[in-house]
């Protein structure tokens, strides 16, 4: 393998987790998992740059809602651990994806054992609880929003709009397991549900402190460095212009970023040899 080629894949790998053991990807005979090859999500989830830069824009927009942010606030050392926070998020969408149903049942419960000590309550003095059937529904949409987002915008933007309604249709399955409640499964209900929640978003000195531990992380190896940039300028610019005025964040010029990201895309495509589907699809065949 190309030396360069190989380097960058090593550490990328080594940034999500990949072939680390946390999860596994291999699926028995006749089992699909929670999708199958024929989903929508398989294809979305499958491309690595548009899922890191639409993960980051997630995680944004998710810290502008008080429960959301209490979680990580109360419950997690969120400035020495924040790209700890992505790389387990990124093995849970692998393996819910791409993985058996065991398998991302396993990952299901670990996910509720660990919301089952999340509780707590709020500056103002209401409780917050990881649990909340609506706290979960925020967290999804923003993350399901922000992945297709992305995907049209770096991967594929010519995919339908009954395939984005498909895409929103098949994770309500996740979501649901999470305990989730009435969540959208469309675009245009995305789209609305983002609308009727925006009453209760905030952005105060902790919803500032933790964008900036999340937009200011170090990667752990300089090679990944430059990469790491793009994909926080990316990331901003994909954010609604609502979420991004919140925030407190300035609109970068687009076509620099957008041409940067796309290029990124590329090189990061190229070194790892195929999307995450190729790859599970290659294993289990």
């Amino acid at each position: 393998m190309n030396p360069v080629r190989h380097a960058i894949a090593k550490q990328v790998r080594a940034l999500t987790g990949a072939g680390d053991g946390a999860i596994d990807l291999t699926r028995p005979a006749g089992d699909d998992g929670l999708f199958g090859p024929g989903s929508v999500s398989w294809r979305v989830h499958a491309d690595f740059s548009s899922m890191m830069i639409g993960g980051t824009a997630a995680l944004l927009v998710q810290m502008l809602h008080p429960g959301a942010l209490a979680g990580v606030w109360d419950h997690s050392d969120f400035r020495r651990d924040m790209l700890g926070r992505l790389k387990r998020t990124a093995q849970f969408i692998a393996a819910t994806t791409y993985g058996s149903t065991a398998e991302a049942e396993r990952l299901i419960g670990r996910v509720r054992a660990i919301h089952d000590r999340v509780h707590g309550v709020l500056p103002d003095g209401v409780r917050y609880d990881a649990n909340d059937p609506h706290l979960l529904t925020w967290v999804h949409v923003a993350e399901t929003d922000s992945f297709l987002r992305a995907y049209l915008r770096y991967r594929d933007p010519t995919l339908s709009r009954l395939d984005q309604d498909r895409y929103f249709a098949e994770n309500v399955v996740v979501a649901e397991r999470l305990g989730a409640r009435d969540l959208p499964d469309s675009r245009a209900a995305t789209e609305a549900w983002l609308r009727d929640v925006r009453h209760e978003l905030r952005c105060d000195d902790r919803t500032r402190t933790v964008r900036d531990a999340l937009l200011q992380q170090p990667l752990p190896n300089p090679l990944l460095k430059g990469f790491g940039a793009l994909n926080t300028a990316a990331a901003i610019d994909l954010l609604p212009p609502w979420a991004r005025t919140m925030l407190e964040l300035q609109d970068r010029p687009r076509i620099g970023v957008r041409s940067g990201a796309h290029g990124m895309a590329r090189v990061l495509r190229w070194a790892l040899g195929g999307s995450t589907s190729d790859r599970t699809a290659r294993a289990q065949g």
